[in-house]
């Protein structure tokens, strides 16, 4: 084979890959963007973000946070808001009691500052509505809002999923680690074949 062609076939070769490179980069963003959840309700909009990474363990420390904003986009500080956080397991029932009522304290976030925000310890493994409502501090700065949001709460450390069942009683039968830890995966080993195809391809042109 001529050096010419050799030259050409690996260049559509470094291109391909980097396609497929730019597709891994693609999957990964979109997983880290549908992660923060956000809601509106009136005048409020209300964003989720639940520590580590979205991807909370039973029986860990989680800290959850809402980036509250009014129209136009100017953040709602914890000051200014009366508001209440409850904890439900999924599926309740109207009427049931809260399974948990962290207290709400301010928390710098990103790019905000004072928002609400409250540590939680999920007791199991299983599916956890929060609740959050508020009501503004001063007249008429925002109208009342309620908003509900679905977290998922993975199994924690391989020591305490023992004989462990998730919040509607199924039993676990292993370490459940989400959607985080499979996608970072799969983009290592895409990337490490990338790198060993480009490298291959530069050898032989």
């Amino acid at each position: 084979m001529s050096p010419k062609k050799r030259y050409w076939q690996s260049l559509r070769r470094i291109k391909n890959l980097l396609f497929l490179s730019s597709l891994v980069i693609s999957i990964t963003n979109i997983y880290t963007a549908s992660a923060h959840e956000t809601k509106i309700a009136a005048d409020v909009g209300a964003t989720l973000h639940v520590e580590p990474n979205d991807n909370p363990r039973a029986g860990e420390p989680t800290q959850a946070w809402f980036a509250l904003t009014r129209k136009g986009g100017k953040a709602i500080p914890l000051t200014q808001c009366n508001c209440r956080l409850v904890v439900y397991a999924q599926p309740h029932t109207a009427g049931e009691p809260a399974l948990l009522e962290p207290s709400l304290k301010p928390v710098a976030a990103e790019r905000y500052q004072g928002i609400p925000g409250a540590d939680i310890v999920f007791p199991k493994p299983g599916i956890y509505q929060l609740k959050l409502s508020g009501k503004p501090v001063t007249q008429a700065s925002f109208k009342p809002f309620q908003f509900k949001f679905e977290v998922t709460v993975v199994a924690g450390s391989a020591r305490n999923i023992q004989n462990v069942q998730d919040v509607n009683d199924v039993p676990i039968q292993g370490i459940n680690t989400g959607l985080g830890l499979p996608i970072t995966v799969l983009a290592i080993v895409l990337g490490t074949g990338i790198l060993f195809f480009l490298v291959q391809a530069v050898r032989r042109s």
